[in-house]
C-alpha cells in the first residue's frame, strides 16, 4: 500500500500565529528538537507545520486525532528530514502497516511545502 500526503503553507500565517500567541503556540505545535532545528526561522517552522499536515493526511485523519508533536521532523547528519512517530501518529501508522516514510521538505521566504510518501513493509 502506498500513502500520499502533501501541504502547502503560507509563511507569514506563522508569524501571525507566533504574534498572536507566541511561546504557547511554539510550545504546543513543536517539539524542542524541532525549537532548536528551525533556530527561530520562521520558514523553518512553517515547513515544520507543512510537514505535519501532510503526515496526518497520510494517517487519514488531520491534526485532531493525533497531536502535533505525535510529529516531529528534525534533520539527520546529511541535514535530511527524518519523521519521528508517537503516540497516536504511531498508533495509527502501525494499525495501518505504514513502516517506510520518505518526507521532501522545501520553502521560499513566502511559502512552505512538505510531501510525505508512506508504504507497508
Amino acid at each position: 500500500m502506498l500513502r500520499t500526503g502533501i501541504d502547502l503553507i503560507e509563511v507569514k500565517r506563522i508569524d501571525h500565529l507566533i504574534i498572536s500567541h507566541g511561546k504557547r503556540f511554539l510550545e504546543r505545535v513543536y517539539t524542542e528538537q524541532e525549537l532548536r532545528d528551525s533556530n527561530g526561522r520562521t520558514p523553518s517552522l512553517a515547513v515544520r507545520m507543512a510537514a505535519k499536515e501532510a503526515v496526518s493526511k497520510v494517517l487519514g485523519c488531520g491534526i485532531g486525532l493525533v497531536s502535533w508533536k505525535d510529529i516531529e521532523i528534525i534533520r539527520d547528519h546529511q541535514n535530511r528530514p527524518l519523521l519521528n512517530l508517537s503516540g497516536n501518529a504511531l498508533i495509527l501508522a502501525k494499525e495501518l502497516g505504514l513502516e517506510e516514510w520518505s518526507v521532501s521538505l522545501t520553502h521560499s521566504h513566502d511559502h512552505a511545502a512538505a510531501i510525505v510518501v508512506a508504504t507497508d513493509a
